[in-house]
């Protein structure tokens, strides 16, 4: 472990952004615990967001900051112990990825901040006493689960205010969006529609998958966040098309390929917001009274194009929202 910090700076390549001024020769020591590998390119990216969004307050790693990088490689049963180097480290805070990093780091100290970056059920799991104030000394971002799909059931209704039928189109193996479909069933319920789940595994199963949701009257389609879908926008934006149905793809470029819309979480705000922590807690705030809450960012687009297509007339409020109107 003792060139991890080094080898973690060179492959963040996180020397880009220009840093605040901070108090001359005051070097503050923060842990990362995380199940994860930096062998993997979207790892090193959501590190790379921390590290710079740090540097811009003004936390340099070689200057005024030493950063200690703890990875478990995948194997959780070496969390414990890397979560005990980390205390004796001596750092100050302890940033965790995932609910198995931030409970090993719970057991190893009741006493230095933790942050997670992401983790499940923050007050059944036991880790702090309500979201608003956690009241120990874990604070952080609990992972999404239903509420963004919410959201994006909300855009299409807000779209089309009568609709009666929206079908949900995921890839079966995908099981985090399997336990989220029933909270969209009882929100659709709650807003006076019901879901139509169809599933798609390759490609052939796409125009299938339309035809039966036009069997069942779908008026709209909401894409579930899988890679398979994510990589075939154009022919799924098509096919909504020819079924006139309006549609909310996960990923920017669904819009661009023809949806009529795209709803999209910024990757990095999580991490940005847990560096926005960590420089609060430096300065002297308690983690017991930093909320916990789901740190979210949400990009829209909005394809006119496609909208004048399906006859429907995008309200001013939502185009006020838009991050993006394509023509």
């Amino acid at each position: 472990m003792g060139n991890i910090s080094r080898i973690a700076c060179f492959l963040l390549a996180c020397a880009a952004a220009p840093a605040q001024a901070q108090a001359p020769g005051e070097v503050r020591r923060v842990g990362v615990l995380s199940p994860l590998s930096l062998s993997e390119a979207h790892t090193r990216a959501q590190y790379a967001a921390f590290v710079a969004r740090l540097r811009e307050l003004g936390y340099v790693e070689g200057r005024n900051l030493v950063l200690e990088w703890r990875f478990a490689l995948g194997e959780l049963e070496v969390l414990a112990p890397l979560a005990g180097e980390l205390v004796k480290a001596k750092v100050e805070v302890i940033v965790t990825s995932g609910t198995a990093a931030t409970s090993a780091a719970r057991r190893a100290t009741a006493t230095l901040p933790i942050v997670a970056m992401t983790f499940l059920d923050p007050v059944a799991s036991g880790f702090a006493q309500s979201l608003a104030k956690p009241g120990g000394n874990v604070t952080g971002f609990p992972a999404m689960g239903s509420a963004v799909d919410e959201k994006r059931l909300e855009l299409l209704l807000e779209a089309m205010p009568g609709a009666k039928r929206v079908g949900v189109m995921v890839n079966p193996d995908s099981n985090f969006f399997l336990q989220v479909l029933p909270h969209l069933e009882v929100a659709a319920k709650r807003r006076g529609c019901e879901i139509s789940l169809v599933n798609v595994r390759v490609e052939r199963d796409l125009a299938q998958g339309f035809a039966n949701l036009a069997t069942r009257r779908a008026e709209a389609v909401l894409l579930g966040d899988d890679k398979f879908i994510n990589a075939h926008t154009r022919t799924i934006a098509a096919l909504a098309l020819k079924h006139r149905m309006a549609s909310v793809f996960t990923v920017a470029r669904g819009a661009e390929d023809g949806g009529l819309f795209s709803h999209v979480v910024d990757p990095h705000f999580r991490h940005k917001s847990t560096a926005d922590y960590v420089d609060r807690i430096l300065k002297g705030e308690k983690p017991g009274e930093l909320p916990i809450a789901p740190p979210v960012k949400l990009d829209v687009a909005v394809n006119l194009k496609t909208a004048a297509a399906l006859g429907i007339t995008i309200p001013p409020e939502v185009l006020a929202r838009a991050s993006k109107v394509i023509q």
